[in-house]
């Protein structure tokens, strides 16, 4: 268990889930917490990191930093996917090893898992056969990260966790047209194609202002590129929200409709993740009879001292095979994307028309994951989807007024 007074550092403190974790730990008396924005520490610039590392030497690492996207964003940016967030991972948790870190706890994807792995995913069946195309860059970076936190624990003798959320949505969410998942996007869509009908255009503006939107839209003699905020034309902003499949009553949305996604709450996830960080060991998830002998002293009265490392070097027999030491969070439960849209319509309050565009991919259409794991590690979340929804449009209609 972290003392109250420990440092704690949280990367990615403004996001989706760093921001819920971050408040999640300031509610249970944890306040000695540190964050730093993109513009004031650069995760992929090794140097910058290992600076920051030496100035403020923190005793925990909560590594939620990432570079995120729908199947959109995954599609178009898949170079920059690997190497962001491989970047951010090495540089991150490499630092955390050489300046002594007590606790680690790295954020991963449930998008690991293969394309066809069996229903519900169980971690085992990590790396049993091919990922999803559409998100294959992003999967096999976060496949690493989990790898290098259990890669260090079996060599140093570290506490480092690995988490993989399901698909998350809350306060803070990102609702940018081109780079959001799928719940958000969902939502300003539906709730811009009712603002149009209902000819509310001092909304529609003030939804531009915060969350300007830009398409690039094949025109005649070739490509034009359209930027739209509060001060657009209104026939350029029609056009452009066009272009996402927006308009007076009507929504047009990505795939069939018919894929399988399980939701989980960020606050939720925000308080599994604090759970773990604060509760869970490495020895808990592979199980200390079979690591304390081998990387904990014994202290004169045979119990273990977690406070040494036996520091060893590549494999060790006598433990066996160890891997998929992460810790799958959700909630067990699924719908399909045609379902969630009824949800949306609903907390909405729209009254319009949602078709669905089978021309555009579906991605993976079933991802479920088995919580079995989390449960018996003593958490299980709070918010159904059929609630979560509705308070995320409260937040969104909000984050405008």
């Amino acid at each position: 268990m972290l003392d109250k007074s420990c440092k704690i550092y949280v990367a990615g403190h403004r996001g989706l889930v760093g921001s819920a974790i971050w408040n999640n730990l300031l509610s249970r008396g944890y306040n000695n917490l540190v964050g730093r924005t993109h513009k004031e520490l650069d995760l992929t610039d090794q140097l910058a990191v290992r600076r920051f590392f030496d100035e403020e030497r923190p005793d925990a690492v909560v590594l939620a930093a990432a570079f995120v996207g729908g199947i959109m964003a995954n599609s178009l940016y898949r170079a920059d996917f690997i190497m962001m967030n491989m970047k951010i991972q090495c540089n991150v948790i490499s630092e955390a090893y050489a300046h002594g870190v007590k606790k680690l706890l790295f954020l991963g994807s449930t998008c690991i898992y293969p394309k066809n792995a069996p229903q519900p995913m169980k971690e085992d069946c990590l790396l049993t056969s091919p990922l999803e195309y559409t998100n294959e860059e992003y999967a096999i970076a976060k496949i690493a990260g989990l790898k290098m936190c259990e890669s260090y624990n079996l060599q140093y003798g570290t506490n480092y966790i690995a988490v993989m959320p399901t698909n998350l949505y809350g306060p803070n969410d990102n609702f940018h047209l081109e780079n959001s998942h799928v719940m958000p996007a969902m939502m300003r869509k539906v709730y811009l194609s009712k603002l149009i009908n209902d000819n509310d255009w001092s909304s529609i503006r003030r939804d531009l202002a915060i969350r300007p939107v830009g398409a690039t839209i094949p025109e005649q003699g070739g490509k034009v590129r359209y930027e739209v905020d509060e001060t657009s034309d209104e026939s350029v902003i029609r056009k452009v929200l066009a272009w996402y499949g927006i308009e007076d009553n009507k929504v047009t949305l990505w795939g069939t409709g018919t894929p399988l996604r399980e939701f989980l709450w960020s606050e939720d996830m925000a308080d599994a993740s604090v759970h773990v960080l604060l509760n869970v060991d490495f020895s808990d998830i592979i199980g200390i009879e079979r690591y304390s002998s081998v990387h904990y002293g014994a202290t004169t009265d045979g119990a273990v001292d977690r406070n040494h490392s036996a520091g060893r070097g590549g494999a060790i027999p006598s433990l066996g095979e160890i891997r998929n030491c992460h810790i799958n969070v959700g909630t067990g439960k699924e719908l399909t994307i045609r379902q969630l849209s009824e949800l949306v319509v609903n907390a909405v309050g729209f009254k319009g028309k949602v078709e669905f565009d089978a021309s555009k991919p579906d991605g993976t259409m079933r991802k479920l994951i088995d919580v079995s794991k989390l449960h018996s590690l003593g958490w299980t979340h709070k918010v159904e989807i059929e609630d979560g929804v509705r308070k995320l449009f409260d937040w969104y209609k909000t984050s405008i007024e």
